[in-house]
């Protein structure tokens, strides 16, 4: 019999993917594939990625928020493995499930899973060593997402990040950067910028008409301009008419080095990474990922 491996991350979102193990162990087995659950813990991506390789599954699917979506796919492309992933958000955001159209119902993602349609992505590879699936976001602003208690994004989703983040801006300042795309090069001050593959970001919806297998990465520069504007840009966001703003800046590219302050703190897929200076190159179809059949 095919074995699937199923990775979950436990504290994800309201933490309820436990609970429903049952459920998904007896989805597998009607049809006839052995389930090998693996549970998040701590930093166990090494672990994961010898699971991977000492034994042959069909596929792999990830039940957790976009980071540990982002640690399975990472360790799937690193290790050359060509097998599909399926997903199952249980996260806050879940920006990549939704940019997949990957619906919350746990049934319907099952079903899309067992359905196999699948479909070939893009994935932005930063400084040659750490990939990312829907977003790269930095700027003082995204400190807040770290600072956010995991009860406050428990109780409110989302929004915890917005309430977080108008309350601290006024002790906020805008960053200076140097961003050099295949055909331009901009230095200014922002307030942000967010590297996209999907359209969601940050619990925002549509925030650019994009395609997940073109080869190109939207950025988004949010640019300096006053407090008072800026909470008019989250409506703006909510209400799927961010980049109409005059505040914001988008750019299209393959290829895009980002310069400048070191000091704040970089998002990956909603996972703190590293620092400025960044490299990133957009590979073109490089992950299979199952999809609803009318994606």
């Amino acid at each position: 019999m095919d074995k699937v491996l199923l990775i979950y991350n436990p504290l994800s979102g309201n933490r309820s993917i436990p609970k429903k193990l049952d459920y998904l162990i007896g989805r597998f087995s009607d049809k006839d594939l052995i389930t090998i659950p693996f549970r998040i813990e701590g930093e166990c991506e090494n672990k994961l990625k010898r699971i991977l390789s000492e034994d042959v599954y069909k596929y792999a699917v990830v039940s957790g928020g976009d980071g540990t979506v982002n640690m399975t796919a990472s360790v799937l492309l690193k290790s050359g493995l060509d097998i599909p992933m399926g997903i199952i958000p249980a996260g806050t955001c879940n920006d990549f499930a939704r940019s997949l159209n990957i619906p919350m119902d746990i049934r319907k993602c099952m079903d899309i899973i067992i359905d196999g349609n699948i479909a070939h992505i893009d994935a932005g590879l930063i400084n040659n060593t750490k990939y990312c699936l829907n977003t790269c976001a930095g700027g003082n602003l995204v400190d807040v997402s770290y600072n956010t208690s995991s009860e406050f994004k428990k109780n409110f989703g989302p929004l915890a990040y917005y309430i977080k983040g108008l309350g601290e801006f006024a002790n906020l300042k805008p960053v200076y950067l140097k961003i050099t795309t295949d055909n331009e090069i901009i230095e200014d001050d922002f307030w942000l910028f967010i590297i996209m593959n999907g359209k969601h970001a940050a619990g925002f919806s549509n925030l650019v008409e994009a395609d997940l297998s073109d080869g190109f990465m939207d950025i988004l520069l949010l640019k300096n301009c006053q407090p008072i504007e800026v909470a008019g840009l989250l409506f703006r966001a909510l209400n799927n008419d961010f980049i109409n703003d005059r505040n914001v800046m988008w750019l299209r590219t393959q290829n895009c080095s980002i310069e400048g302050d070191a000091g704040f703190s970089l998002s990956i897929d909603g996972e703190k990474w590293n620092s400025l200076p960044i490299n990133i190159k957009f590979l073109q179809m490089i992950l299979k990922v199952f999809v609803n059949k009318s994606v």
